[in-house]
C-alpha cells in the first residue's frame, strides 16, 4: 500500500504527477537558460560531481 502526500491528494495530484511536473519545469528552464546563453548547472554521473555547463561547451567543475 502506496502512502500519499495529504497535500497532494486535497490538490488532486498525485506524487508521480508532481514529481512529473517537477522535471519537466526544470528541463524548461534549462532550455531557457541555454537560449539566453547562460550557464546551466549539471551533474555528472561518471565523475559523481556537480558542474557548470556553460554556453561555449566548457565546463567548470565545483
Amino acid at each position: 500500500m502506496t502512502e500519499e502526500n495529504e497535500l497532494d491528494s486535497t490538490c488532486g495530484i498525485s506524487d508521480e504527477e508532481l514529481t512529473h511536473r517537477f522535471i519537466e519545469a526544470v528541463r524548461i528552464s534549462n532550455e531557457i537558460k541555454k537560449v539566453k546563453g547562460n550557464p546551466i548547472q549539471c551533474w555528472d554521473d561518471e565523475k559523481k560531481a556537480p558542474y557548470i555547463l556553460y554556453p561555449d561547451g566548457h565546463r567548470e567543475y565545483a
